[in-house]
């Protein structure tokens, strides 16, 4: 009997990369008002710098085991406890400013006084626009109460605790929020997942994992033995090596998969 429902936070209640995505736009656009750069071309630009730049620190396994990705180091401070985080804090000011730099150099734009603004602009910007999914307030409505909901999250705690202020409606559905760089390790490792079954006081079988991500929620989950929904939205292939229990490409199916497991249930 599912007594536990644990979800992913980002692209699965948060549509992060469309916050992402909107926060890229904004800021390119006012760099086209300053120079003469199409704002494609830069989003392009910049993620691909920022992509090899973070990849190149002593932090990157950090960010790899708890599950930071480039784009989230482009506006998250990272002052949280630990030496890797606080490696993080003062790497993440220069990160920044060289990223976008170094993406206005690819384009044949030598400005490192505007790559600067633009670091300090994206920020503002990712925090101006937080999306959330159209159905995640309506399915969390339906679940809270008849189940114990937890928030499984990879990422930075005080990142991850920015992202929840900005959306204030979504912690309270749930009973235990757990983040990765809190814990010390992130999905897909068994012992996170371990951890929240201890919280709940719960077995593997009791719990089912909903996530959008095959190689973290599922992969993770899959591995303490616990059934899961790949929410996979946008028709992403599946894989060979990590097959969910079930796959949904809306939140509201979620009822119907619930549905069948409570008539699986051999009657008491």
């Amino acid at each position: 009997m599912i007594k536990t429902i644990i979800f992913d936070l980002d692209d699965t209640l948060l549509w992060d990369q469309h916050s992402v995505a909107m926060a890229f736009r904004k800021t390119c656009e006012h760099a086209a008002e300053a120079v003469d750069v199409d704002p494609a071309a830069l989003e392009e630009a910049v993620r691909e710098e920022a992509r090899q730049l973070y990849a190149s620190y002593e932090t990157y396994a950090h960010t790899q085991n708890i599950g930071i990705n480039p784009f989230e180091g482009l506006w998250g401070t990272f002052d949280d406890e630990g030496d890797n985080f606080q490696k993080m804090k003062g790497i993440v000011p220069g990160y920044r400013r060289d990223a976008w730099t170094g993406g206005l150099k690819k384009l044949g734009i030598d400005n490192p006084q505007l790559g600067q603004e633009l670091a300090e602009r994206f920020p503002a910007e990712r925090r101006k626009h937080p999306f959330v999914y159209e159905e995640t307030f309506q399915v969390l409505d339906r679940l809270k109460g008849n189940y114990t909901l937890v928030l499984l999250t990879n990422g930075s705690p005080s990142l991850q605790q920015v992202k929840l202020e900005i959306t204030p409606e979504i912690a309270p559905y749930f009973d235990h929020i757990v983040i990765s760089g809190a814990f010390g390790k992130g999905k897909p490792d068994a012992s996170i997942f371990e951890h929240v079954l201890e919280k709940v006081e719960g077995s593997a079988d009791e719990a089912l994992m909903i996530g959008d991500n095959l190689m973290t929620d599922i992969l993770g989950s899959s591995r303490v033995g616990m059934r899961n929904v790949w929410i996979n939205r946008e028709d992403k292939a599946p894989s060979a090596e990590v097959i969910p229990t079930y796959e949904i490409d809306h939140l509201d199916k979620l009822f119907s998969i619930l549905e069948e497991l409570a008539e699986k249930e051999p009657a008491q």
